[in-house]
């Protein structure tokens, strides 16, 4: 009886869901807001959940339960815990559950994700979408993480809803596994490489019945870096669909947007006419510090902040990893982490777990700059400039999220101020503040880490990598007003490197390469002088003498002081210190007077000479003469010598195998031989043994009609000694006969 019980709680079950969509769509097309609306202003009352026949508007509710969203996801947003709807949330649900396409921007930490994640399990959930019908829903993102992020926030959601989803992320392993199964996946969250990769490798992938597809970070996906995959992506996917774009900068661009099929948008920027364009909660701070003193400032922050958890930004893999293998040598009294894109995806997943629970220092890239969401991050420091200023406002969003509290500290150098000048342009909406730190209280580690150097030497090529690699991260920007490497002098660079703890300034390759400069950063430079100097590699040595042993504050190092709990801005600042001025001259530039040999001066107007050649008898060979008596005019490939090699390379291989194949059967002949022997023996032992014993006993004719029915094997050498035996022992029986015989008659 169970079974039929079930069968008809099932059909149950499917009316409900069938009456419950009716009444949805009733309701999102009598309520839904006019087009082009902004953000009204929130309602006083929440409604009840209508009836048959009532359709409230929804247009100015702020709580999710007053939205027309099935009971199924307003459960899960419930155990998830999210009840009242951001600014971006209030704007764009009501559009994007109308069906329209959403091109949302608002402030990092503002809840864009849940603006997404809601309209397409609505979406699925009222088409009736099931395991069979295949994809209905794809969700690009430009990192791992943060795909991973927004499937954590999509299994929240839709907790109590029966679709199927996966991530589609990291490298090749685990694929076969992926080409069984996407085909069966709902909802699809994916980098757009991987993607990609299917549309190109899995048989039958099919995304034909394609519902929605969402873009997340969505300009920098539409960046150089992603377009031919974003194009081969919508190539392959039902132009009649809905398009969601959101972004913290969100691009106006019309061709990125006609890449991606837009139909009539809805332009949602909640903060587009809000005072700032970061969070109201973050104080943003900037202080100008010398490329050389970089590292000293990094260190004398972290120091004087071991109860705050801290992100710190480089600009290059290798930074990153030098930078934490040397300050977790020189052990600040803090625990520090390190995320790159290198790294696998399950262990940049659990760096940032234990990043989440714990206070610590994470050097990273710009890997965790997009959309990643760690809870209670008090600092973000960034050593290195950002490339543009919605790098910077994606960086500095790490922290002050969802209407909490933060700071962010940028380094600059005196070469990069023209990026100071952007932050603070009226457009830009940043507000960041100055500050000077006192520098008689800066902590120098130059000569610690030279010391870790010497006692590691494998972070000494790590070193001299980062050195190259910050380098040229700054010369392959595309800003040359704020990026020039013209503007370092080369005793900038052997100070740089000195605060790295390398004992020599390593070469700098990739200047000399002429494909790389671009004729606008060479408008000031003599063209002949370019010309001579790209011929030949650009070499800095330093003139500074480096003192490899410990200073007098290792007691400060290895026992770091205790944390003092301050909560002033401006008591933390007075205590990071201001570098020491460098005194290099920086009038004189590496680039336009490069260091090279000096040329012997050659006269340009003599004569050019010509090479002549005589024979043995003194008489001059014209050139076309030598060049033929040089060439040999018989052929250089000779037939008949190849095949008389050959040939004779043939007889000694057969020869070879001939006397391979007698030493074989010579091996064969012994061992059967020796066998042969052997049988021989064991059979005379036995004969011998028979003999002694009496022959009319039972026993002794049991054995002998026993070895009767057993084979015996004869030696054919000696078959004539066995014949003659065989005719003395009939001798003796006759005679034996013959005794007996007449012994009877006497």
């Amino acid at each position: 009886m169970r079974r039929p019980q079930r069968r008809v709680a099932a059909k149950q079950t499917r009316l409900r869901e069938v009456d419950e969509i009716r009444l949805l769509n009733e309701w999102i097309d009598a309520g839904k807001p006019l087009p082009r609306t902004k953000l009204l202003p929130p309602s006083k009352s929440a409604g009840p959940v209508p009836t048959a026949g009532e359709h409230p508007e929804y247009g100015a509710c702020t709580l999710f339960d007053e939205l027309p969203l099935s009971q199924k996801t307003k459960d899960g947003l419930r155990k998830a815990g999210f009840t009242e709807m951001s600014e971006i949330q209030r704007a764009a649900l009501p559009h994007a559950l109308c069906g329209r396409d959403i091109l949302g921007a608002a402030k990092t930490g503002s809840g864009k994700t849940l603006a997404f994640v809601i309209p397409l399990i609505e979406k699925l959930y009222r088409e009736r979408w099931g395991p069979e019908d295949g994809v209905g829903c794809i969700i690009l993102s430009p990192t791992n993480d943060l795909a991973g992020q927004i499937f954590e926030v999509i299994k929240k959601v839709g907790q109590f809803h029966n679709f199927s989803g996966g991530v589609i992320v990291g490298k090749r392993k685990g694929i076969e596994i992926e080409k069984e199964r996407v085909n069966s996946l709902n909802i699809l969250v994916c980098t757009p490489g991987r993607l990609v990769q299917h549309f190109n490798e899995t048989a039958n992938f099919d995304c034909s019945q394609l519902q929605l597809l969402v873009l997340d970070e969505a300009d920098q996906i539409l960046d150089h870096g992603f377009r031919n995959q974003v194009d081969a992506i919508i190539s392959q996917i039902p132009k009649v669909r809905q398009t969601l774009l959101f972004s913290a900068t969100q691009t106006k661009s019309v061709k990125d947007l006609a890449r991606v099929s837009l139909r009539d948008p809805e332009y949602i920027s909640v903060h587009e006419e809000a005072r700032t364009a970061t969070p109201d909660t973050l104080e943003q701070y900037a202080m100008i510090v010398p490329l050389e003193q970089k590292l000293n400032m990094l260190w004398s922050f972290i120091k004087r902040h071991l109860n705050s958890k801290t992100i710190v930004f480089l600009s290059s893999v290798k930074q990153v990893k030098f930078v934490y293998e040397i300050f977790k040598k020189l052990r600040p009294g803090i625990p520090l982490k390190c995320m790159h894109g290198r790294m696998k995806h399950v262990v940049q997943q659990a760096i940032v777990a234990d990043f989440n629970e714990a206070t610590s220092v994470l050097f990273s890239t710009d890997i965790t700059s997009r959309g990643l969401d760690i809870k209670n991050v008090d600092w973000v420091v960034q050593v290195d400039c950002p490339e543009n200023i919605d790098n910077y406002i994606h960086r500095v969003g790490r922290t002050a999220r969802y209407n909490k509290k933060g700071k962010s500290l940028i380094f600059l150098c005196p070469e990069e101020e023209a990026m100071l000048e952007k932050l603070k342009a009226t457009e830009s909406k940043i507000p960041i503040h100055i500050r000077k730190p006192k520098a008689e209280q800066l902590e120098q580690i130059s000569q610690s880490i030279a010391s870790v150097l010497v006692k590691f030497p494998n972070l000494q090529e790590l070193g001299k990598r980062a050195f190259v690699t910050y380098l040229k991260a700054v010369y392959l920007q595309k800003d040359k007003k704020v990026f020039n490497l013209s503007r370092f002098s080369a005793e900038q660079f052997a100070a740089y490197a000195a605060s790295l703890g390398l004992p020599v300034t390593p070469k700098i390759r990739f200047i000399s390469h002429k494909k790389n400069v671009s004729k606008k950063d060479m408008e000031d430079i003599d063209m002949k002088q370019m010309k001579s100097s790209l011929e030949h590699e650009v070499t800095i040595t330093p003139k500074i003498n480096i003192d490899l042993t410990l200073c007098d504050g290792d007691d400060d190092i290895l026992y770091p002081k205790k944390p003092t709990a301050d909560a002033n801005m401006d008591d933390r600042l007075d205590d990071v210190l201001h570098p020491k001025e460098s005194a290099t001259d920086t009038n004189v530039t590496g680039l336009e007077r490069p260091f090279k040999k000096k040329k012997l001066k050659i006269n340009v107007n003599r004569p050019s000479g010509t090479r002549v050649k005589y024979d043995d008898e003194g008489n001059a060979i014209p050139p076309l003469a030598s060049v033929a008596e040089e060439v040999s005019l018989e052929p250089v490939v000779h037939k008949d010598k190849i095949s008389q090699r050959y040939a004779e390379m043939l007889r000694e291989m057969r020869k070879h195998d001939k006397e391979d194949k007698l030493e074989h059967k010579k091996t064969l002949r012994e061992k059967k031989l020796q066998k042969k022997m052997k049988l021989k023996r064991k059979r005379q032992e036995d004969t011998g043994a028979g003999s002694e014993e009496d022959s009319g006993s039972e026993s002794d004719r049991g054995q002998d009609t026993a070895n009767k029915g057993k084979k015996r094997y004869f030696n054919s050498d000696d078959e004539d000694n066995d014949a003659a035996k065989d005719g003395d022992v009939l001798a003796q029986q006759e005679a034996l006969a013959l005794k007996l015989l007449s012994n009877m008659h006497s």
